[in-house]
């Protein structure tokens, strides 16, 4: 019963957080590109 309950809960506010997880993991892949472009230029 708590599970459902739970997924009831996510499921009415599932369109705001999807996207807000959709641009949260959009920014990290930049930002783990950019670090791995910093990295490069520091060592080579």
């Amino acid at each position: 019963m708590e599970f459902q309950r739970k997924f009831g809960k996510r499921k009415r506010s599932n369109p705001r957080r999807g996207i807000m997880l959709v641009i949260l993991l959009f920014i990290v892949l930049i930002l783990w590109f950019y670090a791995e472009s910093l990295i490069e230029r520091l060592f080579s």
